[in-house]
């Protein structure tokens, strides 16, 4: 008979507790740690490498120490986004230099390039759909922002960045190993939903709090560093390293998966994350939208797995345990209504262990497993899970919608293993459709802060962990904007 702490482990994973601990490690440290000495500027060695071995691209101005929000470039990739990327255009025209903020339009067929421009964005517009990589690829070499900025943050056109997040990322940035910073994510809950899609951003919430403070901040650390992915939602990556990264590969679905593998395997650096660096997304509300974009992610992970060969490093081996566990804790969620129904038939209709084909079923999964293991094990866990995400993200509605949620697990292992032979036996070509998008009602965006000077330096700036997700540390006016250079295309794909 299994025991029910084993569906426990199966469900939580090894990953979870590992991760976890290392958070708590992480966060420990934090607190005794003196608060950070004011960075300098990291000399290139070895006549221009980067810190863990490649070459730096020619004239590379290495200002590290000393990053502003005049330093970043925010790039937005838009196809058809007219209804949400207004309200992102103003979230982040309140952080940065408007001059600093970019929109490419690939193939937009509604407003999207009219209400970019209106709202003093500068644009730029693909003669065709070319996919969310391919628009971002051209876009950088186009506009020439490798030469001209320090850091390019790639931003969605619906996400909303909060106006804490360059107070807490951008001193992580004091690290000279740190190439790109993840954002913290948090789903849009100020419009309007119904019952179906209550369940489904409800579910993606608990998914957001559980898998970014017991799994991402721990992967992070940067003395155990090795995290699958980067959210391309809203990330920062230092522009030095964007040669080496081959941003759109034929093939893939999706890019941010690939580019984080690409950081790791060609050694270019670490991602840095803090619960500080909050930007909020709309994402799916309706059934059809959520598993379209639940299986574009799961086929990209695939994807990006089959292009990228396992090496000997950190990474792959976290990885490998990662995609073990995904596998065997689908599967489980998969059969688990089929094992559920053998063993709840015959309290309803006794005879049907008269059959024999039944009896020797029932026998068979009885002898492993009993309901009381599936209540304890599985269900009565993901119950109280529930409850500690309603407890910290303070959403006491998420304890009536948990009950729904095992079910959306059961979806989500489906399309975890049918993407798997979908992403070996097939080629995607990159180019995407986005989601139904609705208008937001007021936003929650907090207040800005008042005109200072200078952003924080990394000297004076929070420390993330003491950081609540839902704020971060105020943000300062931003420094002058940077002279505008005229565009000098240059390639963006990786070098050697």
């Amino acid at each position: 008979m299994i025991p029910w702490w084993v569906l426990t482990v199966l469900l939580l994973g090894v990953n979870f507790a590992l991760w976890g601990a290392v958070g708590l490690v992480r966060l420990a440290e934090s607190g005794m740690r003196r608060p950070p000495q004011r960075a300098k500027p990291v000399a290139a060695r070895d006549g221009g490498a980067l810190p863990d071995g490649d070459a730096l691209p020619d004239g590379d101005a290495v200002r590290d120490g000393e990053l502003t929000v005049a330093d970043v470039a925010v790039l937005i990739p838009a196809h058809n986004e007219a209804v949400v990327i207004g309200e992102s255009l103003r979230s982040i025209m309140a952080l940065v230099p408007r001059q600093n903020v970019y929109v490419v339009s690939d193939g937009s067929t509604d407003d999207t390039v009219q209400i970019a421009r209106r709202a003093g964005a500068q644009v730029i517009e693909t003669a065709k759909n070319v996919g969310k990589a391919g628009a971002l690829e051209e876009a950088i070499e186009r506009l020439g922002l490798i030469r001209r900025f320090a850091l390019v943050m790639l931003l969605d056109a619906d996400t909303r960045v909060q106006p804490g997040y360059f107070g807490a990322a951008l001193p992580l940035f004091a690290d000279p190993k740190v190439v790109v910073v993840a954002g913290c994510v948090r789903t849009v809950l100020d419009r309007k939903l119904s019952p179906a899609g209550n369940v489904l951003v409800g579910h993606r919430t608990r998914i957001y709090a559980v898998g970014q403070r017991a799994l991402k901040f721990g992967q992070t650390y940067l003395r155990a560093n090795a995290t699958p992915i980067v959210p391309g939602f809203a990330s920062v990556y230092r522009t030095r390293v964007l040669p080496h990264i081959d941003m759109n590969p034929p093939g893939l679905v999706i890019e941010d998966f690939n580019m984080t593998f690409e950081v790791y395997q060609k050694r270019l650096g670490k991602v840095g994350f803090t619960l500080g660096a909050v930007a909020v997304t709309q994402d799916p509300d309706n059934f059809r939208d959520y598993v379209r974009q639940t299986k574009r992610w799961a086929v990209g992970l695939w994807q990006t797995v089959r292009r990228h060969p396992p090496r000997a490093n950190l990474f792959t081996g976290m990885l490998a345990l990662l995609l073990l566990e995904l596998m065997t804790s689908s599967v489980l969620f998969v059969l688990l209504p089929l094992i559920l129904l053998v063993l709840a038939v015959p309290d309803v209709a006794g005879s049907v262990l008269s059959w024999p084909w039944f009896d020797e079923i029932y026998r068979a999964v009885s002898t492993h497993v009993r309901l009381s293991t599936v209540l304890f094990g599985v269900a009565l866990p993901d119950y109280l899970l529930t409850c500690a995400v309603a407890l910290i993200e303070r959403r006491p509605r998420l304890l009536l919608l948990g009950v729904f949620f095992p079910f959306l697990r059961i979806l989500d292992a489906a399309i975890a293993v049918y993407a798997i032979p979908v992403a070996w036996l097939s080629r995607s070509s990159g180019r995407w459709k986005s989601p139904a998008r609705r208008v937001t009602g007021t936003p929650t965006l907090a207040t800005p802060a008042p005109v200072i000077p200078a952003l924080a330096t990394p000297a004076q700036a929070t420390p993330a962990q003491a950081t609540p997700a839902s704020a971060g540390p105020a943000l300062a006016n931003p420094a002058p904007p940077a002279a505008v250079a005229r565009p000098v295309p240059g390639k963006v794909r990786a070098v050697g």
